[in-house]
């Protein structure tokens, strides 16, 4: 007589799906996400988006450029009584990469600290000088 050939599973085989007493059945959404794929690139579309936006350089002013806005500045300084309005084009520097970008804006003049070589406007916000592109009133 031939031996029958066994395999490993041949005594279960045939048996019905064991359900748990203790435990609920897993719904097929959860037991479906189990199988989902690992996301090991999490953060990594937003580091693309962040290296590829895009930033202006800094742009040192010729002397002559200087000169005009020290020469506007010490005229504005003898008018704060009055709290001039300016239009300010100023650089404002990239929290997270080289560069920045050129911001215009349109404020009441209250001081400006030659000690800190600041602007101080009447809403307080403080502007160091040497970012400065362009200054006028308005």
């Amino acid at each position: 007589m031939m031996p029958k050939e066994c395999h490993k599973y041949d005594d279960i085989i045939h048996l019905s799906h064991h359900i748990s007493s203790r435990h609920p059945q897993m719904s097929l959404l959860n037991r479906a996400a189990q199988f989902s794929p690992f996301a090991a690139l999490t953060g990594h579309g937003a580091a693309i988006r962040e290296t590829a936006r895009q930033t202006d350089t800094f742009v040192e002013l010729e002397e002559d450029q200087v000169q005009q806005l020290d020469q506007f500045l010490r005229q504005l300084q003898t008018e704060l009584s009055r709290e001039p309005e300016v239009k300010i084009t100023y650089f404002q520097p990239d929290m997270r990469k080289d560069g920045g970008t050129y911001i215009t804006i349109s404020k009441k003049l209250q001081k400006i600290d030659q000690c800190h070589h600041t602007l101080l406007f009447t809403d307080g916000t403080t502007l160091p000088v040497r970012m400065l592109y362009s200054i006028e009133r308005v």
